[in-house]
């Protein structure tokens, strides 16, 4: 009995040097993967998606947002918030950006890698896919996504990467360099507002270098802004964890979505989202598009302040490890 146990294991489970993967039930999800090196773990299930539901140290909080009444569930004939990460495409579309995500998807593993595609989309003709890949040691991941233009026209799209955070934490982002007058004549990156946005929210914090986004559980107004970096980054600290993100864009916001955004953040009283975004491509029928992120998760980062100083001095060396 226990010799079958093991095999049994063993044959649910792919080792690559110190990463793992293993076959699991996510929270009602039979059908899902955790990907380990020990030190850290993320979850993707193969039940709907794909989505990218927890990214933690190994036992430790998710720093993703869960929606617990859509746990474990499938099927659903419109979009489900459900929570984790997601792939999409802009620019944002009332009904072709919602196409159901909420069957099963396919799963490969080589190695210590795992790629998830999604089946082509009826509504838009994109097949989305996702591989992770996390490093031996550490914590760094590198998250690419794909859409591949599966349908019978042409397709003008930008992939777009989401992160739901969970409740009660800070996003940072960092503007391109600063300068001075007048030795900077010239404009430096944009900032998009929405219909909705409102600048006098209190869940803003801005200083001169860096944008902050409070999420607020007990204020269910959203808020979103868009920016661009060419150098791409996000933070999210909730207690004393912070998450990064990291995405290299072109030199110049022209060619990209909504204004020029290479990265946008949004919240309401249920979540904070973090979202990268690449260039509108055009994209023939059978041509892909490819977009990675770097993600990495620290622990015992204590910020005193959100200032210039404090997050030059706590923040922005975590975020530029590697």
């Amino acid at each position: 009995m226990p010799k079958a146990g093991l095999l049994l294991l063993v044959s649910a489970m792919s080792v690559s040097a110190a990463v793992t993967i293993q076959k699991v039930n996510y929270k009602g999800w039979p059908n899902s993967y955790r990907i380990s090196n020990g030190e850290v773990e993320l979850v993707i299930t193969s039940d709907i998606g794909p989505r990218i539901m927890r990214y933690a140290f190994v036992g430790g909080q998710n720093l993703f947002k869960e929606f617990e009444e859509s746990l474990g569930k499938s099927g659903e004939a419109a979009w489900v918030l459900r929570g984790g990460h997601r792939l999409w495409a802009a620019p944002e579309d009332p009904v072709k950006t919602y196409a159901p995500d909420n069957g099963p998807v396919r799963v490969e593993i080589h190695g210590g890698v795992l790629t998830a595609t999604e089946p082509v989309e009826p509504l838009t003709g994109l097949e989305k896919r996702i591989t992770v890949k996390l490093a031996p040691q550490g914590a760094a991941v590198a998250v690419e996504h794909r859409i591949r233009n599966a349908g019978s026209q042409p397709a003008e799209l930008a992939p777009w990467a989401l992160t739901m955070m969970a409740q009660g934490g800070v996003a940072i982002h960092e503007f391109p360099p600063r300068g001075k007058h007048p030795e900077v004549l010239y404009p430096t990156n944009p900032l998009v507002m929405w219909a909705f946005s409102n600048l006098s929210d209190k869940r803003w914090h801005f200083t001169r270098k860096y944008l902050m986004l409070h999420q607020d559980p007990h204020n269910a107004a959203p808020q979103k802004l868009g920016t661009f970096n060419p150098h791409t980054w996000a933070a999210y600290l909730l207690g004393s964890e912070l998450f990064v993100k990291r995405y290299e864009a072109d030199k110049s916001p022209a060619g990209y979505p909504d204004f020029g955004c290479s990265f946008e953040t949004f919240t309401n009283a249920d979540f904070l989202e973090m979202e990268t975004l690449g260039p509108l491509t055009n994209l023939p029928p059978g041509a892909a598009v490819e977009h990675v992120e770097h993600w990495t998760l620290h622990k015992n980062v204590r910020v005193l302040a959100f200032t210039d100083d404090e997050l030059d001095r706590v923040v922005l060396p975590l975020v530029n490890a590697r």
